[in-house]
């Protein structure tokens, strides 16, 4: 019932003009809180037959109080359900007689959206699914399968394509979800972007679909939080973040060195411009990420990517630009930017080892700077400060300043309030003092580096 809830409240909550028929057995008669929410202006309620159509039809309108027009017919292959259904072996569904008064909704020819779920991906069936609703096919689907897939009937997850179908919980859209230890915790992949302050009503949406713990960061250099509940757990966090007035202002503040490094870039012939998202720079980006298996001394998640996820992971960044260093006709560094809400975010930065000695990254980053200050972006952020002695130094030289803000943990189940109260919502490096990570992060780029490149000797 915990997923035809859920159901029922996208429907209810869809500006579109939507039409649900829920079909039940004896043994699935909705309970109060499901028939509130099966209003009948959205909402037909149907019988799914199991065994004697005439009684089971009679018991459903008695306890929901309903006038049922429509019903289905429940099958099974297996044996054993036969049996537990009551049905002689070898019956795999009831039989309904000729005079029966309720109409067939199989007449219908429903179309089966978990079953495609299953056998496609989101894109394909989202498309599918237009054209059934241009097409005028009512799509069956069971709620068990929501969230979950069926190995055994080859159904679901059809969450998202149901959620873009009837255009509700677009606030859900960008979460990210993580099973850890017993429990489930969440965050949105644009935290930093956007300011997160959850309502309950977000929250009980997160509880009903299993999530335990809700994590975000708070934009304390645009959206302080004042007064945050007591149930929200608070541990410090850090971005490192850069000022902008000016262009100009920034070339004055930082460092010779670094100022000397950008004009080696110059000097070595780099060209630095804004480009567009085109094949070309898909390739180019390709060409970088397979350079080489380690970069700062561990091993680089891209490497051995596939040209084909490169692009598609490129066309999916909303709100970015793509900031090129070439070399005559040759991509060899790339910086992407991402906008947010009163922020700047350097999604990417990198450049082709081989050209180490030219300050690639350095020219790309000034060419940001002149960027955002033409944009007015005053807040231009680069990642987290503390976990990447080299990277920090890098940080720093151009600039930016670590920026202390808060982390919330929201527990919203029992295993939340215990995944908290045994300290397991965070990550193991963060909940190492500071004189520890010293010692930590080398043997942990030794051991990432080493399984990477065992990896490929594997390969080889």
């Amino acid at each position: 019932m915990k997923n035809a809830r859920i159901i029922a409240k996208m429907v209810n909550e869809s500006q579109k003009h939507v039409k649900a028929s829920w079909f039940f057995t004896p043994y699935t008669i909705p309970d109060q809180n499901l028939l509130v929410l099966l209003t009948p202006d959205r909402h037909e309620i149907g019988l799914h037959v199991a065994t004697n159509p005439y009684r089971e039809w009679k018991i459903l309108e008695n306890e929901t109080h309903r006038t049922v027009k429509y019903y289905t017919i429940h099958g099974t292959e297996r044996l054993f359900a036969q049996l537990l259904w009551r049905r002689s072996l070898g019956q795999k569904q009831a039989s309904i007689p000729d005079d029966f008064p309720l109409k067939s909704f199989h007449e219908s020819s429903p179309c089966s959206l978990d079953v495609r779920r299953y056998e496609a991906g989101f894109e394909s069936v989202k498309e599918e699914a237009n054209r059934w609703i241009t097409e005028n096919c009512a799509m069956s689907m069971h709620p068990e399968w929501l969230f979950k897939k069926g190995e055994k009937n080859r159904r679901g997850p059809y969450y998202d394509v149901l959620r873009s179908i009837l255009d509700v919980d677009r606030e859900l859209e960008t979460l990210h979800t993580k099973k850890k230890a017993f429990f489930i915790m969440a965050h949105d992949i644009q935290e930093y972007e956007k300011n997160i302050v959850p309502t309950d009503e977000f929250l009980e949406k997160l509880s009903e679909r299993d999530i335990d713990t809700f994590t975000f960061r708070e934009r304390r250099w645009c959206c302080p939080i004042t007064k945050a509940p007591n149930t929200w757990i608070k541990t410090m966090d850090n971005v490192g973040l850069l000022e902008i007035k000016d262009y100009q202002d920034w070339w004055n503040n930082v460092g010779k060195k670094t100022r000397n490094m950008v004009r080696r870039a110059e000097k070595s012939g780099v060209k630095v411009n804004l480009v567009e998202l085109t094949p070309k720079l898909v390739e180019g980006i390709w060409k970088i990420y397979n350079e080489t298996p380690i970069r700062q001394g561990r091993a680089f998640h891209h490497y051995g990517e596939s040209l084909k996820s490169v692009a598609d992971n490129a066309s999916m960044a909303k709100n970015a630009s793509f900031i090129g260093a070439y070399l005559e006709d040759e991509l060899v560094g790339f910086i992407q930017i991402i906008y947010g809400d009163n922020i700047a975010i350097v999604s990417q930065i990198l450049s082709l080892q081989k050209h180490l000695d030219k300050a690639l990254n350095n020219a790309l980053l000034a060419k940001a700077v002149e960027i955002c200050a033409v944009k007015g972006n005053r807040w231009l952020m680069y990642g987290r400060m503390g976990n990447h002695p080299s990277l920090d130094r890098f940080k720093e030289s151009n600039g930016f300043k670590k920026y202390s803000i808060a982390r919330y943990y929201v527990p919203l189940t029992w295993k939340g309030r215990l995944a908290v109260r045994l300290r397991l919502h965070r990550e193991f490096k963060d909940a190492l003092p500071q004189s520890l990570k010293g010692l930590f992060i080398p043997v942990s780029n030794w051991i990432s580096r080493n399984k990477a490149l065992l990896k490929l000797r594997r390969r080889k």
